[in-house]
């Protein structure tokens, strides 16, 4: 069972590095595994799915989406593409 969840936490690695996405920066205020309110505002990304993250992801970045940390969010997401963004989603929530 170890070496099953370590390929899946080897996947999920490598699928965020292919995305292109730094999960190094959304960690610092979402958690290690997604559990915390960033800021005490956010959403718990955790307990999203990956089509609810994907769509938060693309709005912060096209500015239909957010509330109070839609401007530090729109920073975080704009440089990266819709598709970075797709692929991010599905490494994280359920």
């Amino acid at each position: 069972m170890k070496k099953i969840t370590s390929a899946i936490v080897t996947l999920g690695a490598c699928t965020a590095l292919m995305a292109g996405v730094n999960a190094g920066a959304c960690k610092g205020c979402h958690g290690q595994n997604w559990e915390k309110a960033a800021l005490g505002k956010s959403k718990i990304v955790a307990d999203m799915s990956h089509a609810d993250i994907a769509t938060a992801l693309k709005g912060y970045k096209d500015g239909s989406y957010g509330g109070p940390m839609k401007g530090l969010m729109k920073g975080q997401v704009a440089k990266y593409s819709d598709a970075d963004l797709d692929a991010f989603a599905q490494t994280i929530g359920k």
